[in-house]
């Protein structure tokens, strides 16, 4: 049986048990009982071939010990970081049913602490009793006493797979997002292939020792992931890994598959990672996670705001904050703030949707981080994946490496890689993935190891055969100011033509600074007074317009001011400032053909409606641009140097695409006519029929 469907088959088993649950819980309170045993059972097994030693030196020996602290010793004789001390396992759980819910809580309270506390995250004990009065706690305990979960007949990678699974398949049933718990495993170790390429010779010295880290570790995959991969390489190395999670169910399944391969669970922090730093003074050596997608920060903004205008680049988000509704960039400034800043440097793996390359003109907090990364050279590839590859959306996804000490090569540049056509339709879909890259490490035909290729050869316009036999541009490399750009400001003068007669002097009566006049915030008698002078001084208004010759169209402000000042003069009207403009605005249309308005030292005012905005790429001179692209078509253009703002975007559709001529016309007359023949004979044999 292929390894993929002995996964799926001991998933689906497992996923069996909520047959049983039917009736008595909601379909989405399913994974509470079944996830939480399933980890029990792991763990059950994990010790069950050392339970009988534990048990005999816990009944001789330990008597006649002095230590305060056995938890050392016993975890010599089982082999492991943990132990249990109860006399049950689940095989004489489920011989005596008649005690089994007392003696199931035994059986929890017998692991040692690191253990224990993993089923407190899944609050497990409270469906215990619930199991117990709907006569089900001997059936579910029995069917889990049936799988054989031990980590010889069950790889810790292939367990990984079956929690992704019933993760998947509960988050389906609640409507959460089961992208915010993992990623497929083919992407895992397409990342794990770019981040360490470079250090195979470090990793595989003797006794080596690296950090490896995730803010957001799910279930651990990426951890795990990259732990192998270190292993494999070289077996004297020392991977410790770090990690963070928020949701309790994600976080206990990860210390669990770190307590049984020997790691240190305290080095895996419960909580949100930008409220409470679980690792605050931590730095590492290789950093790998999978945000959630376009989630909002809204909860968190008051603590993150406060950070970035309080402690701005001694902080994690001193570059800038995103827009509210997607918190990826800080994941990634998180992530940049964690960096070693020693000769050996850091490497950082994320994976991002397209929103990161592109959100955000200039200026905004996406593009200031965008530019605080390209700026500094910590950007080193990126790398467009396939569509439909996750479990919970079908939208294109990118994997960003950045380094603070990428190799000589390398510096002042980045890499593209568009591997958007590199994948293999799966036999059945999960969820929303229906494709997967193809796996095979050492085949330089699978599709992980030509991605990787790809990366190593760091060439420019690199073309390869994509999967289905085109050839296609697949890297890029571009200097760092390639994406840079500075946005300026284009302003046209503004040039307007006045005339009063009664069309535009009724429009003052919409002009808000006209309507206030008879108003008045006062009460009572004297504001009927206050709204009645208003209501004279607005007819005085409209009786002085009158004055003036509503046949003249005026193509000069200044001469129409000067008349406009002249009607007025010897009334009541206070012509102010604010009051003349609101004259000016309801009696001006714009002319092209009319003068340009200056102010008072003699400039061009600008046209707010003919404003514009022009994309200069920072390699060239902006007045050369202006020149060139402007000029020609709006002569009296300038640019307001005032609002020049530089930005930062990625864009892999410009960079990659190409051009293909549209099919010629009578090529598809020919098709359509044979389509027309073709649903002719359908419809002669249906009518003959």
């Amino acid at each position: 049986m292929a390894r993929s469907e002995k996964v799926k088959e001991l998933a689906n088993f497992i996923w069996s048990v909520a047959d049983l649950l039917r009736g008595d819980y909601k379909q989405a309170d399913y994974g509470k009982v079944i996830l939480p045993l399933t980890v029990l059972r792991r763990l059950d097994c994990v010790l069950e071939p050392t339970k009988d030693k534990v048990l005999k030196f816990l009944d001789t020996k330990a008597k006649n010990l002095k230590f305060k602290n056995l938890d050392p010793v016993l975890n010599n004789l089982t082999g492991k970081t943990f132990h249990n001390t109860s006399r049950f396992t689940f095989q004489s759980l489920i011989a005596d049913p008649d005690h089994l819910a007392p003696n199931l809580h035994n059986y929890i309270n017998g692991f040692s602490a690191n253990g224990r506390e993993i089923i407190e995250y899944f609050s497990f004990n409270n469906h215990i009793t619930r199991l117990d009065e709907a006569n089900l706690l001997f059936l579910v305990v029995k069917r889990f006493a049936d799988i054989d979960l031990h980590p010889d007949t069950v790889s810790n990678e292939d367990m990984g797979y079956v929690f992704e699974i019933l993760i998947r398949k509960f988050s389906e049933l609640s409507n959460e997002t089961a992208g915010e718990h993992f990623t497929p495993r083919e992407v895992i170790r397409l990342m794990v292939n770019l981040l360490f390429m470079h250090d195979k010779e470090v990793l595989t010295r003797p006794g080596i020792v690296k950090t490896i880290y995730d803010p957001a570790c799910g279930t651990g995959g990426m951890l795990s992931v990259s732990e192998d991969y270190i292993m494999e390489l070289n077996t004297q190395a020392k991977p410790v890994v770090f990690g963070q999670e928020i949701n309790p169910e994600s976080y206990a399944i990860c210390k669990s598959d770190m307590l049984i391969k020997g790691q240190n669970v305290g080095n895996i922090k419960f909580g949100n990672t930008f409220t409470v730093d679980g690792l605050k003074n931590e730095q590492f050596d290789y950093m790998l996670s999978n945000p959630p997608f376009g989630v909002e920060w809204k909860k968190v903004q008051d603590q993150i705001t406060k950070e970035h205008k309080t402690l701005g680049y001694g902080g994690r988000f001193g570059a800038g904050l995103p827009r509210i509704s997607d918190g990826s960039f800080l994941f990634l400034q998180h992530m940049i703030f964690k960096m070693k800043q020693n000769n050996n440097g850091s490497r950082i793996g994320i994976v991002f949707n397209g929103s990161p390359l592109f959100s955000g003109g200039a200026g905004s907090g996406e593009s200031k981080i965008r530019q605080w990364i390209i700026e500094n050279d910590w950007l080193e590839a990126i790398v467009a994946l396939p569509d439909q590859l996750f479990y919970n959306t079908g939208i294109f996804t990118y994997i960003w490496i950045l380094t603070n000490r990428k190799p000589k090569e390398r510096k002042g540049k980045v890499q593209l890689i568009n591997a958007v056509a590199f994948y293999r339709k799966m036999s059945r879909s999960l969820g929303n993935k229906r494709n997967e890259i193809g796996d095979g490490e050492n085949d330089r035909s699978s599709h992980i190891a030509q991605i990787t290729h790809f990366y190593g050869d760091f060439q420019h316009d690199q073309t390869a055969h994509s999967p289905d036999g085109e050839e296609v541009v697949v890297s890029k490399i571009f200097d760092n100011e390639d994406f840079g750009y500075w946005r300026i400001t284009v302003e046209r003068p503004l040039r307007l033509n006045f005339q009063a007669n009664a069309e535009r002097i009724q429009r003052l009566e919409d002009e808000t600074t006209f309507k206030n006049l008879a108003k008045s915030r006062k009460s009572g008698p004297a504001a009927k007074k206050e709204i009645a002078a208003g209501r004279e001084q607005q007819e005085t208004i409209r009786r002085g317009l009158q004055t003036l010759d509503s046949e003249r169209l005026y193509q000069s402000r200044d001469d129409f001011t000067v008349d406009l000042t002249a009607a007025f003069k010897g009334t009541e009207v206070n012509l102010t400032a604010a009051l003349k403009r609101t004259i000016l605005n309801a009696l001006s249309e714009r002319d092209e053909s009319a003068e340009i308005c200056r102010d008072r030292n003699g400039r061009p005012e600008p046209d707010t409606q003919l404003r514009d905005y022009e994309n200069v790429p920072l390699k060239e001179d902006i007045q050369t641009y202006f020149e060139r692209e402007v000029l020609p078509h709006v002569p009296d253009a300038w640019i307001d140097e005032s609002r020049t703002v530089k930005g930062y975007e990625i864009s892999f559709t410009r960079y990659f695409y190409e051009y293909k001529p549209l099919r010629p016309l009578a090529e598809i007359r020919a098709e359509i006519l044979a389509l027309e023949d073709e649903l002719d004979g359908m419809l002669s044999e249906a009518l003959d029929s």
